[in-house]
């Protein structure tokens, strides 16, 4: 029976990413998302377009290869107001992507290392891939196999550059609590600034770095002539950073939150305020509605208060034991 002719089995669809690419090239180049209007997040374009993050971010990437996007501090990534105006009517050749004026000849490991590290800063950890740094650093992406093997090795490496930041003074402030104070406020201030960081550390499969290995190490030393055994201190050690970890994981989800809806947290509780004076207001919760309502977002205090009881718990068990060996 003749059933017309087979497709050529070089005429394959297209992958998801390019089919999405075209549509968001569309609605940019018909004005439906104007210059200086809000792309919808890495994960909005997964959630909406049912695929993964690795794919919608391959999809942000060819968009701002194409120029079509750009990122703006305190925006995340908009339509390109200077591309769009300068895009001629028709089909045409997408324009040279913006680059970082970088001159190839400089291209080293630290320049690879940075850049990652700025991208991530402003974007999430997401936006990090290869052919993005090799657009950023103008220069063709198998260059950057030369410093660095792939995407798990980047981020190995971004790990170790940032935990260099912090200085560790030797031997440190006197007394293991004024230690310990400061190495976890350092790390406290390195989930600031770089708020991917948290995702990135692992307790199960630690990542193997000098600079990282530095800062346990330098714990471990805080609690030297303490008579612990080397499991305590490990846990010690451990239990800091995990204490560090989850507030900042809780700073970075806010902040990926407002990028996502371009909602602050203030609009955010303003929204919300209808819902909890219901809620609240009917007495059945007389101790949450006596809460001042900054307490429960003011994660620096958080930390500090977390930090504090912890270290009291800490020195209650060294009391503890010294009583118990005398």
């Amino acid at each position: 029976m003749d059933r017309g002719p087979m497709p050529s089995s070089t005429q394959r669809p297209d992958p998801p990413y390019r089919r999405i690419v075209a549509e968001f090239r569309s609605r940019i180049l018909t004005g439906d998302l104007r210059p200086g209007d809000r792309m919808p997040s890495i994960r909005q374009i997964a959630q909406r377009g049912g695929v993964a993050v690795a794919t919608a971010t391959k999809v942000m990437a060819a968009l701002r290869d194409e120029g079509l996007v750009e990122t703006k501090v305190g925006a995340g990534t908009v339509v390109s107001i200077r591309t769009v105006q300068e895009q001629p009517a028709g089909p045409t050749t997408p324009p040279s992507p913006r680059r970082a004026d970088i001159p190839k000849q400089t291209l080293n490991r630290e320049h690879v290392l940075q850049t990652a590290i700025a991208i991530a800063d402003l974007e999430g950890l997401d936006a990090v891939s290869m052919r993005r740094l090799a657009t950023e650093l103008d220069v063709g992406a198998m260059s950057l196999y030369r410093h660095v093997a792939n995407k798990d090795e980047l981020v190995t490496q971004m790990v170790n550059e940032v935990f260099a930041e912090p200085e560790l003074p030797i031997p440190g402030p006197e007394g293991w609590r004024a230690k310990l104070e400061l190495i976890s406020r350092r790390q406290w201030e390195l989930g600031r600034r770089h708020l991917w960081l948290p995702r990135a550390v692992s307790f199960t499969r630690p990542l193997l770095v000098p600079n990282m290995m530095a800062h346990t190490e330098w714990t471990l030393r805080a609690l030297d002539g303490l008579g612990l055994p080397m499991t305590t201190r490990i846990r010690e050690a451990l239990t800091l950073h995990a204490l560090v970890v989850t507030i900042a994981l809780s700073m970075a989800d806010e902040a990926e939150a407002e990028d996502e809806t371009g909602v602050t947290l203030t609009r955010w509780r303003l929204a919300q305020q209808g819902r909890a004076d219901e809620l609240l207001g009917r007495g059945r919760f007389p101790l949450l509605a006596a809460i001042p309502e900054e307490t429960v977002s003011d994660l620096d205090g958080l930390f500090e208060y977390s930090l504090a009881r912890h270290l009291d718990g800490f020195a209650a068990m060294l009391d503890r034991e010294s009583r118990t060996r005398s």
